[in-house]
């Protein structure tokens, strides 16, 4: 597994330069409040203007802003937002189709609800979810348009620690069975623990170092 990510660009007063090449499946970006972490992922997901972005997938180029820059709806990279954003006026079963593209190979409704252990929730609205539901509804949205990377931006955020520990599984699994490499960002250490194998830390908008993640935190024992 090689994951290559870059993201280089202006936003507002704010330069930033951020970059790493892992064989991780699942690398953590973290750093103090304003250091560009978040940015970073709008980098990736082509959510700014004034901003170019590298991302490989083992050797095989998936995005390059330098040859052609794609709309975010064109890339093939599923984002999970910190406030979750589904649609409150939508049922959880329209949520997740929302994102699937017409044509293609996009995952049914059906395979993202039975992924995330959604089944029986098809006609609920978001206002009827706990924080974790919720996480994993997004999850599944996400996961609908079979994206190549998935970028989660504080996963864990708002959970107490039970509900942490319910949803670590459903991002086990998404590496280790789907095999789907993720970036995530956090300030939480417990975050790391989970899921995370890589380490790169950023501050003022660039990385200043990358460190492997020790095997406890490799969820290997994780069972399904």
């Amino acid at each position: 597994m090689s994951l290559t990510c870059h993201a280089a660009g202006r936003r507002g007063d704010f330069i930033f330069d951020i970059g790493f090449e892992s064989a991780a499946r699942t690398v953590a970006v973290v750093g103090p409040s304003g250091c560009g972490k978040t940015t970073f992922l709008h980098g990736l997901a082509g959510l700014l203007a004034d901003c170019t972005a590298q991302i490989r997938i083992d050797g095989t180029v998936v995005l390059d802003d330098a040859v052609t820059c794609l709309p975010t709806h064109r890339r093939a990279v599923g984002y999970v937002f910190q406030d979750i954003r589904l649609f409150p006026h939508l049922t959880v079963e329209q949520n997740i189709a929302f994102s699937r593209p017409y044509g293609g190979d996009a995952m049914t409704v059906a395979q993202a609800l039975e992924l995330m252990d959604l089944r029986g929730y098809e006609r609920r609205r978001p206002a009827g979810l706990s924080g974790g539901e919720a996480r994993r509804v997004a999850l599944a949205r996400a996961l609908a348009a079979r994206p190549r990377l998935l970028l989660l931006d504080e996963p864990f955020t708002g959970l107490d620690p039970q509900r942490r520990e319910r949803l670590a599984p459903y991002l086990l699994r998404l590496r280790d069975e789907i095999r789907l490499p993720m970036v995530l960002v956090s300030h939480d250490p417990r975050d790391l623990d989970l899921i995370a194998q890589e380490v790169v830390t950023v501050a003022g908008g660039l990385v200043t170092t990358a460190r492997d993640v020790p095997p406890s935190g490799d969820g290997q024992d994780a069972g399904f």
